[in-house]
This record gives C-alpha cells, sequence and structure tokens, in this order.
C-alpha cells in the first residue's frame, strides 16, 4: 500500500510518506497525508487510511513522561489501542489484537510501533514501513554519511521505492517534529 520513512537529525525526527492507495492491482493517489503531527509527535502509517485518520484526529496522544522507551511501549501503545478500539478499527484474532503500523517520532527519538503493539527502535538512526520499506531501508543506508540534508535522504527513499514496488506513488509528503 505504501512506504513511510523516517529519519532523526540534529534531535529532530524527520517523516515523509507517498500517496499510493492500493488495493491488489488498483491504485489511486490520495490527498490525505499519510504524515502529520499530533501533540508533540509526528507519525506516519502505513496498513489503512481509516487507521490514520484515527491516529491524526481522534488520538488523545498522552504527554511523554518518565524513560522514554518504556512510555511508549505502555502508556503510548494503551492510548493507541484505546483509540482504535473506540473508533472500531481494532482487531482481535484468537484472543489477540492486532492493529497496523506506523512511524511515530517524539523528543529527537523515532520508533515503529507494528501490527501486534510492539515498540522498537532502530539503532541505525532511520526507519521504515509498508510494502516499499525494504527498498527505503537500502536507500537509507546508503545515503547515511554522504552530507544529504534530511529531506534529500527521505527523497531519495521515496524515490528508490516508487521506482521498485507498484504500491508506492508519488507526490511525497513531509512532516518533523518542533524545535
Amino acid at each position: 500500500m505504501t512506504v513511510i520513512v523516517g529519519l532523526v537529525n540534529r534531535k529532530r525526527v524527520h517523516l515523509a510518506a507517498d500517496s499510493a492507495g492500493s488495493d491488489g492491482y488498483r491504485l489511486t493517489i490520495c490527498r490525505d497525508p499519510k504524515v502529520f503531527t499530533n501533540g508533540p509527535y509526528v507519525l506516519g502509517y502505513t496498513t489503512s487510511f481509516r487507521m490514520g485518520q484515527l491516529l491524526h484526529y481522534a488520538l488523545e496522544a498522552p504527554h511523554p513522561e518518565g524513560a522514554l522507551y518504556r512510555f511508549m511501549a505502555t502508556t503510548f501503545v494503551n492510548a493507541v489501542r484505546t483509540c482504535l478500539k473506540d473508533g472500531g478499527w481494532a482487531r482481535k484474532d484468537s484472543e489477540q489484537e492486532q492493529a497496523g503500523s506506523f512511524l511515530v517520532g517524539v523528543q529527537g527519538r523515532l520508533f515503529a510501533i507494528h501490527g501486534d503493539y510492539q515498540v522498537s527502535e532502530s539503532a541505525d538512526g532511520y526507519a521504515a514501513v509498508g510494502c516499499g520499506d525494504e527498498y527505503a531501508l537500502g536507500a537509507l543506508h546508503a545515503t547515511a554519511g554522504l552530507g544529504m540534508k534530511p529531506r534529500e535522504r527521505l527523497t531519495a527513499a521515496l524515490r528508490a521505492a516508487d521506482h521498485h514496488s507498484g504500491a508506492v506513488a508519488a507526490p511525497y509528503t513531509y512532516t518533523k517534529t518542533a524545535d
């Protein structure tokens, strides 16, 4: 369906996304941005436009406090779970809750939230989710240390995924955490 890319640069988190909405062989270029801010967070989603709408407009994002990784794995994820359940989007299979994948940036750190609500933070300082993630990760790795600006690296990653995946398409949208 998409690719969402993110990286950390000088204590700011930068996210970017394509505009594809795909279902099998159908592709629609959507106006809905897949990256946005919500309180102190920047978020970028894949999986479902409905999930993204809930994260953007319905999630009452809790203010980060204490040890950030622990906060993200507990308080933040619990707020997301509640939001998705209340919005009628969360799924339950064999008593296990499932959602979609998205990136979250806050306080100069980038987290990936996976379909089982697992929280991960890459030591590389960049991440990608969606069907074009492997192409984007390759581009982010290849551009590390070249002195490129964050937006240039994100664009290179999006273009690589766009070139190699039939479910990734321009135009691209960008956002970043506040100073």
